[in-house]
């Protein structure tokens, strides 16, 4: 009984780790765009200069996508293929938990691991976080259309710590663009 409580415990954790630290990402593109004929990027001032952030959360993202497309064989051009611009919404996420249900406490003894309302197993408890989410547009530099969008939802933890907040950003950026170029793009040699 105690090994199955600890397991539980384990999975549990786990699971509020993993819904707290991941970024959901989904990304669109036009089906018409030829993906393969991009090799060159630059940063879309315009588009990046209208992002509701601070001055250097857009450098560490640009530094980050900076990272990405190089890993990737895109160079920075002045006379580029794509322009890349980026911008941020964020709104408060409140979470209601319910502790009712499995729990300590029971019907048998408030001292036993079960179902039921005993000592601990009852109230709610209410958190707030600040959720954002970031775009990624690749535009087409000749026709001055969006050809593809990334957006990354996540919460920005440790917020306070610079080092962890820009390996969060890293994080968000390299999630988002793992949908660059679009799978059914991509050229079969």
């Amino acid at each position: 009984m105690k090994s199955l409580k600890r397991f539980a415990l384990i999975v549990f954790s786990f699971g509020l780790l993993a819904s707290c630290t991941s970024v959901r990402v989904i990304s669109d593109y036009d089906q018409k765009a030829d993906f393969n004929t991009y090799k060159s990027y630059a940063f879309y001032k315009t588009g990046i200069d209208k992002a509701q952030i601070s001055d250097l959360d857009k450098k560490r993202i640009l530094r980050a996508i900076e990272a990405e497309m190089g890993s990737r064989g895109f160079v920075k051009s002045d006379n580029p293929d794509v322009l890349i611009s980026i911008f941020t919404k964020e709104r408060e996420r409140v979470d209601v938990y319910n502790n009712y249900g499995w729990g300590w406490g029971g019907f048998y003894s408030p001292w036993a691991w079960g179902p039921g309302w005993g000592w601990g197993g009852y109230g709610n408890n209410v958190s707030t976080r600040t959720e954002g989410s970031l775009y990624i547009d690749l535009i087409d530099a000749n026709k001055k259309e969006l050809v593809w969008q990334g957006r990354g939802v996540g919460t920005l933890n440790n917020t306070k710590n610079i080092e962890k907040k820009e390996q969060r950003i890293k994080e968000f950026v390299s999630q988002i663009l793992e949908e660059y170029p679009p799978s059914t793009a991509v050229a079969v040699n």
